[in-house]
C-alpha cells in the first residue's frame, strides 16, 4: 500500500511539473513572431486542430508545445483588445476636452453677452430719465448689415474691402455677441451629440450655429464645406463667376447659387455673394460669405427670372485645429429669404431659424461627420457597395425629385394644360431621357411629372411617412410602378402594353445604409408580382425600388420627412437611371388666422376649409384655428416616362393616379391623426334609422376628431372610428352645402366611386349636376319637409357621375344636417342605395 501511494505521488509531482514547463515563458524569435501574426490576422482564434496544423506547416514552430501557441494567442488578443481600449478612451478625453473647451468657450461669450445686456439695460434706464422717448432695441439694431452695391466691387481694393469687414461681422456672430443665441429645441450637448447648436432669439431675419468637433483636417473640411451642392440638399447649383488672390494667401470669389423650393406653392431662391477664404493668425481657417446688391446681378440674368433673389447676411465657417488631430468647426447661417413672396400660410418656412438650423447648418455638421467616419473606414454597408457610391444614389434621388417639384424652364420643363380642375400639374420635359444602360434604349419621348401640394393638420411628419414606407399597398397602384420600371427591362414603355402581371400586395425591404444619426436611410424595395401569361411564366414579375426615407424621427425639430423612390433594374448597376417621385412633408409652425384664410382662398386640399358653417360652428372653427394646431405641408410628385404618340394618354393616367394618392393619404391622415381635438360624440345612431341619424354629429365629430377613437352605430360596432364607419359604409353617402348653388363638400368612398372623382375634384361638383330634370323636380318637392322633419325618402330613379356615366339606385334618403346648437344647418347629407352603373 506504501508502494502504491509512493508511485501515485511521483506521478502527480511529474504532472505537475509537466505542466509548468508546458506554460512557461517562451521567447520567441522573430520569424516565429511573424508566423503567428500571419495566423492572427486571418484568424484571432484558432482551433485546436488550426494550431496542430500551423506546427505541421510552419517548421520554426515545430519546437514549441501546441499548449504554449495557445497561451500566445491568449496575451495577443488580451493586448488587442488593451490597445482598442487605450484608444478609445483617448478618443474619447480628446473629445470631451474639445467639448468642455467648446462649452467654457460658449459660457465666456455668454457672460459676455450679459454684460453687455447689463450695460444696456443702465443706459437705456438713464436714457428713459433724461428723454423720455421710445426707441427700438430689436436684434436689427445689434446686426446691422451695409448693402454693399457692386459700385464698392468695381476693384479689388474694394472687394477686398467688403471681404474684411464681412470676415470681422461672422467673427462676431460665430464666437461673440452679436446675436443673441439660444439653445436649438431638443438638441441637448454632450459627448455623443454630433455638436451644439443654436438659433436667433427676437429676430425678424433666420439665423444659425454650430460648433463641434470632427476627426477631420481643417483643409479637407474647407474643401467640403465650399462644395456646397454635395451636401446642402436644396441647393441647385453653385458657381464661381470670378476668384482673384487676397492678402495673407486667402482668396476672394465672386458667387452666383441657387437654390431649390421645397414646394409647387413657391418660388425658388437664388444668391449673389461674395466668399472670402483665409488663415487667420492663430492658424485657424475662415470661409465667410455675404451678399452683394443688384437684383440682376449674377452670370445669367435671363436664366435667374424663375427665382426670387435673397439676401447672405455675414455666415461663414471656421475651423481651429484640435490638439491630438481633428478640428474644431463653428458654422453660422444668418439669411434674408424673402418671405414676402411666398403666401403667408407657407411663411413659417421662411422665417424660422429652426428650420434653416435642420436644412443647412445641422445638415452641415452631419455630413463632414458622415465623411470622417467613412473615411475612418467607421462605417461599413451591406452589398458591397462603397460609401460614395450610396451617397451619390441618394444625391441623385434628392436632386431629380427637387428638379421634379420646381420644374425649371432651363431644364426643358413646361407645364400641360389643365383639365378643369387645379388641384393636380402636369408638366413634361422632352429634352430629358433615361440615358442608355446595358438594359436601356434611349426610345422615349420624354418625362412627364404630375404634381400637388396640400395642407395637413395635427399629423406628424415622421408618423406619416414611417407609414407610407411601411404599408404601400395603402396607396399606391402597383400596376403604375410596373408600367414606370417597364422603361428600364424593354426598349419601349408602351402604354398600356404592359405584360400581366398580378402583385401580392407585399413588399421587401432590403436596407442598404444609413447616415450616422440613422435620419436618412437608403434601401432597396422588391413589390412582389407574378406573371399571368405562359409565355411569361418563367420571366420574374418583381419591380425593384431604390428607396430614400429621411425625417423618421419624431423628436426632430423643425425637419421635413421624405420618402423618394424610383425604380431601378434588379442588377442595380451604379449607372442605372433613375426617375425619382415620392412625397415631402415640412412641418409649418402656428399658423395665424390670416394666414389659414389666405390659405382657404388658395383652394388647398385641406378638407375643412372648404365646408360652409353656421355662425355657431364658424367661433368654434376660429376657436379651433387659435390654439395653433400643428400643421404640415405636404408635396407630391410623382414622375413618368412616355412615349411621343402616348403622351395624352400618360398625362391623364398620372392626374388620375395622383388625385387617388392624394386621396389615399388624405385618408390615411386623418386616420393616423391624434385624438381629443374636439368635443365628445353625442349619443351613438345607425345608418338604417334616419330619424335617429344626426349626421351632424357624424361628419362634424369626424372632422373634429380626424377618425378619432369614438364610436358610431351599434354596441357590436367595438373600437373603430367614426368616419372609419361613415367612409367604408356601404351605400353612397354625400354631402353638399346650403346656399344658392350647392357643392357637394363630402363623400365617402361609395359616393366617391358612384360619382368617380375624388375628394379633391369633389368640391368642383354641383348638386344639380348630378340629378336629371325629375330628379331635381322630386328633390325640391321634399326640400320643406326635410326642413321641418329632418329627413325625407326619394324614389328611386337616375343619377349621373362627373365623367357623364349614369347610375341607377333604388332609393335615396336625405337628411338635414345640424350643427351642435341644434339650430344651424350645416348642409344635406344624401344616401343613396343599391346604386348601380346604367
Amino acid at each position: 500500500m506504501a508502494m502504491v501511494v509512493h508511485q501515485h505521488r511521483e506521478s502527480s509531482s511529474g504532472s505537475i511539473h509537466k505542466h509548468l514547463d508546458a506554460g512557461k515563458y517562451v521567447r520567441y524569435t522573430a520569424e516565429q513572431v511573424e508566423a503567428l501574426e500571419r495566423v492572427y490576422a486571418e484568424c484571432p482564434k484558432p482551433s485546436s486542430l488550426r494550431r496542430q496544423q500551423l506546427i505541421r506547416e510552419c517548421p520554426i514552430l515545430s519546437n514549441i508545445e501546441p499548449k504554449q501557441i495557445k497561451v500566445w494567442f491568449q496575451n495577443r488578443r488580451c493586448r488587442e483588445k488593451q490597445r482598442k481600449e487605450s484608444s478609445r478612451l483617448q478618443t474619447v478625453n480628446r473629445k470631451l476636452s474639445a467639448m468642455n473647451k467648446l462649452l467654457m468657450e460658449e459660457n465666456d461669450r455668454l457672460q459676455k453677452q450679459v454684460s453687455q445686456l447689463v450695460s444696456e439695460n443702465g443706459l437705456m434706464r438713464q436714457h428713459l430719465r433724461t428723454a423720455p422717448t421710445t426707441t427700438d432695441a430689436s436684434c436689427e439694431s445689434a446686426v446691422t448689415t451695409t448693402h454693399h452695391s457692386l459700385r464698392d466691387a468695381s476693384n479689388p481694393a474694394g472687394l477686398l474691402s467688403i471681404a474684411e469687414e464681412t470676415l470681422a461681422e461672422f467673427l462676431s456672430k460665430a464666437t461673440g455677441t452679436a446675436i443673441d443665441w439660444i439653445q436649438m429645441p431638443g438638441m441637448k450637448p454632450g459627448p455623443d451629440s454630433v455638436g451644439i447648436f443654436a438659433i436667433s432669439h427676437s429676430c425678424s431675419r433666420v439665423a444659425a450655429r454650430a460648433c463641434g468637433l470632427v476627426s477631420l483636417e481643417p483643409t479637407k473640411i474647407i474643401e467640403i464645406l465650399k462644395d456646397r451642392p454635395s451636401w446642402f440638399r436644396d441647393c441647385r447649383s453653385l458657381e464661381v463667376f470670378t476668384m482673384f488672390p487676397a492678402g495673407n494667401g486667402g482668396t476672394i470669389e465672386l458667387l452666383y447659387t441657387q437654390i431649390y423650393a421645397p414646394t409647387t406653392l413657391a418660388p425658388a431662391r437664388d444668391f449673389w455673394t461674395l466668399r472670402y477664404t483665409t488663415t487667420l493668425e492663430n492658424g485657424s481657417l475662415v470661409v465667410c460669405e455675404r451678399s452683394l446688391s443688384g437684383t440682376g446681378a449674377g452670370p445669367n440674368a435671363s436664366a435667374a427670372s424663375q427665382f426670387v433673389r435673397a439676401e447672405m447676411l455675414p455666415s461663414g465657417y471656421l475651423i481651429r485645429p484640435c490638439e491630438g488631430g481633428g478640428s474644431i468647426i463653428h458654422i453660422v447661417d444668418h439669411l434674408n429669404l424673402e418671405a414676402w413672396s411666398v403666401p403667408e400660410v407657407l411663411r413659417p418656412l421662411y422665417e424660422s431659424s429652426k428650420v434653416i438650423a435642420q436644412k443647412m447648418t445641422i445638415a452641415a455638421l452631419r455630413y463632414i461627420r458622415q465623411i470622417a467616419q467613412e473615411t475612418s473606414g467607421e462605417v461599413v454597408y451591406s452589398l458591397g457597395r462603397q460609401p460614395a457610391v450610396l451617397r451619390t444614389f441618394s444625391q441623385r434621388l434628392n436632386r431629380g425629385f427637387n428638379d421634379a417639384i420646381n420644374g425649371f424652364n432651363d431644364d426643358g420643363w413646361s407645364v400641360l394644360s389643365g383639365d378643369g380642375a387645379e388641384d393636380v400639374t402636369v408638366a413634361i420635359n422632352s429634352t430629358k431621357s433615361l440615358g442608355t444602360t446595358s438594359n436601356t434604349l434611349p426610345m422615349l419621348g420624354g418625362i412627364l411629372c404630375a404634381k400637388a401640394s396640400m395642407l395637413l393638420q395635427n399629423v406628424p411628419p415622421a408618423v406619416l411617412v414611417r407609414f407610407l414606407r411601411e404599408h404601400r399597398s395603402e396607396w399606391a397602384d402597383f400596376n403604375v410602378d410596373a408600367y414606370s420600371a417597364t422603361a428600364l427591362k424593354t426598349n419601349s414603355c408602351a402604354y398600356p402594353g404592359m405584360r400581366p402581371t398580378r402583385f401580392t400586395g407585399s413588399q421587401i425591404i432590403m436596407p442598404l445604409g444609413h447616415t450616422i444619426e440613422h435620419e436618412e436611410m437608403l434601401e432597396v424595395i422588391r413589390l412582389e408580382g407574378h406573371s399571368l401569361g405562359h409565355e411569361n411564366a418563367f420571366i420574374s414579375g418583381d419591380i425593384h425600388l431604390l428607396q430614400m426615407c429621411r425625417g423618421i424621427d419624431e423628436s426632430a425639430v423643425g425637419a421635413c420627412a421624405e420618402l423618394v423612390f424610383a425604380p431601378i433594374d434588379e442588377m442595380f448597376p451604379d449607372d442605372a437611371p433613375l426617375l425619382p417621385s415620392g412625397f415631402r412633408i415640412i412641418p409649418l409652425d402656428s399658423i395665424s388666422n390670416d394666414a389659414q384664410d389666405t390659405l382657404n382662398a388658395q383652394r388647398t386640399l385641406d378638407l375643412t376649409s372648404s365646408l360652409e358653417v353656421g355662425p355657431a360652428t364658424n367661433t368654434a372653427q376660429n376657436a379651433s384655428s387659435s390654439s395653433c394646431a400643428a400643421r404640415s405641408l405636404l408635396t407630391i410628385a410623382f414622375q413618368f416616362p412616355y412615349e411621343d404618340n402616348l403622351q395624352e394618354n400618360v398625362a391623364t393616367m398620372a392626374r388620375q393616379y395622383v388625385r387617388s394618392v392624394i386621396s389615399s393619404v388624405q385618408r390615411v391622415a386623418m386616420a393616423i391623426s391624434p385624438t381629443g381635438l374636439g368635443p365628445t360624440l353625442g349619443p351613438k345612431v345607425s345608418p338604417g334609422s334616419p330619424e335617429a341619424l344626426t349626421l351632424a354629429q357624424w361628419i362634424n365629430q369626424s372632422y373634429s376628431y380626424h377618425m378619432g377613437a369614438q364610436l358610431l352605430g351599434t354596441d357590436s360596432v367595438g373600437a373603430e372610428s367614426v368616419l372609419k364607419n361613415l367612409w367604408h359604409h356601404h351605400d353612397a353617402i354625400l354631402c353638399c352645402s346650403i346656399k344658392s348653388l350647392p357643392v357637394f363638400i363630402f363623400a365617402n368612398k361609395a359616393g366617391l366611386d358612384m360619382l368617380e372623382t375624388t375628394l379633391v375634384a369633389l368640391q368642383d361638383i354641383t348638386l344639380d349636376k348630378i340629378f336629371d330634370e325629375s330628379g331635381r323636380k322630386a328633390l325640391f318637392a321634399e326640400l320643406a319637409k326635410i326642413m321641418q322633419q329632418g329627413f325625407a325618402y326619394l324614389a328611386g330613379g337616375i343619377c349621373m357621375s362627373a365623367m357623364g356615366r349614369h347610375i341607377s339606385y333604388e332609393q335615396a334618403i336625405a337628411w338635414k344636417v345640424v350643427a351642435d346648437d341644434e339650430s344651424t344647418v350645416h348642409c344635406l347629407a344624401f344616401s343613396f342605395i343599391n346604386w348601380s352603373f346604367v
